[in-house]
């Protein structure tokens, strides 16, 4: 697994290194200090397979390194692991394409926890969403969806944090090769996954 780390605050990006280090010793971490490091670093080292981006870089403005790493990237995940109040950028950044928004403020047990969820997902399977394809947490996640909880409610059932409520979603979305909440319900009643 190939992990671009985004972060221009050298304290920062070696804490998270050292986090994925911790979660995933196979995993191959290459440290970048702005977005322009990107292209060499695929050159390099080829494409990642996720990005952790701080949203603040010398050469960024907003959520533009967002938009720039997705139209780059179509199809890989990107984490952003921002100082900014969720409430400020959260949407914005889940807008221009970042699949999580996690505050640095969350912690290192909680960017942990979620980072795990990132690293512990294994390719999928080729063909159909079958019910023996989806973990148990994922089969929980579609009852709970069917029974229209909110993210809140699903963290509270399952005594978790709302972030790992978002990055199970992200997960089982993707597997199913949805885009919303509705499409996953839909999907799972007509294919017999409920």
């Amino acid at each position: 697994m190939r992990i671009f780390v985004i972060d221009d605050h050298p304290l920062m990006r070696e804490a998270v290194v050292m986090l994925i280090r911790r979660l995933h010793s196979r995993a191959s971490v290459i440290e970048l200090d702005r977005l322009a490091a990107v292209g060499p670093a695929v050159e390099q080292h080829g494409i990642p397979d996720f990005v952790c981006l701080d949203l603040k870089l010398p050469d960024t403005h907003g959520v533009s390194g967002v938009r720039e790493l997705r139209h780059q990237f179509a199809e890989v995940p990107i984490v952003v692991l921002s100082a900014a109040p969720a409430q400020d950028y959260q949407a914005l950044s889940l807008e221009a394409g970042a699949d999580i928004y996690i505050e640095k403020s969350a912690g290192a047990t909680e960017i942990s926890r979620v980072l795990k969820t990132l690293l512990d997902d294994s390719p999928d399977s080729e063909g159909g969403p079958e019910p023996e394809r989806l973990s148990k947490r994922q089969k929980q996640l579609l009852v709970m969806l069917d029974k229209g909880m909110s993210n809140r409610d699903i963290a509270a059932e399952l005594q978790i944090s709302e972030h790992t409520v978002k990055v199970h979603l992200w997960r089982l979305f993707r597997r199913l090769n949805v885009k919303s909440r509705s499409q996953a319900s839909h999907l799972a009643r007509t294919q017999g996954l409920l």
